[in-house]
């Protein structure tokens, strides 16, 4: 198997990627519509994603509004709301559903800090396994005599180079989604 960089930086690109979206889910100070993609709504049968039946947005930084497109499903989209466990109460106006988002307490934004932290430390943890997989690639291919001691050393270095760079990007989204988290 030929040594691909490229192939590797989208491993990678794609580790930081998965840590970004569950971020999203994670429960800041203020309205966020990724906030409601982890719920599942019963619709006629099956489960569907909430943003499959609904529209969701942000008039208010601790406002969501969730317009559900068929009337008949705004019941069974309010229990999914109610039993996702993310603490909104929903307020049904209609087709219309308000969620205010309330004040996180201290204690909580430290808890959610802790779990962005353990997201971030997992992140970092498939960054290093891709490493490692590029890494025993190229010294199979050195000695299998497919490539040079050179060639391997400075396909080494591009690679931690990428390594570094993926890891940088995971502690500055690590530290952003931080300071999202503890703003009152």
């Amino acid at each position: 198997m030929a040594f691909d960089l490229n192939e590797l930086k989208r491993k990678m690109e794609a580790a930081v990627d998965a840590l970004k979206k569950e971020f999203s889910g994670l429960r800041s100070g203020r309205a966020s519509t990724g906030m409601l993609d982890p719920i599942q709504v019963e619709s006629y049968g099956s489960m569907m994603p909430l943003n499959q039946v609904a529209n969701i947005s942000t008039p208010e930084p601790r406002l969501l509004t969730v317009t559900v497109w068929d009337r008949g499903m705004v019941t069974a989209v309010e229990k999914a709301i109610r039993d996702s466990g993310l603490g909104l109460n929903p307020q049904t106006e209609g087709s219309t559903i308000r969620l205010p988002i309330p004040a996180m307490t201290e204690e909580r934004r430290k808890e959610m800090t802790k779990v962005a932290g353990k997201y971030a430390e997992a992140a970092k943890v498939a960054i290093r396994n891709i490493r490692r997989e590029g890494m025993d690639n190229l010294k199979k291919q050195e000695k299998d005599s497919q490539i040079s001691e050179d060639e391997r050393e400075r396909h080494e270095k591009d690679l931690q180079k990428a390594t570094d760079e993926a890891i940088l990007k995971v502690d500055t989204t690590t530290t952003h989604k931080e300071k999202e988290i503890m703003e009152v």
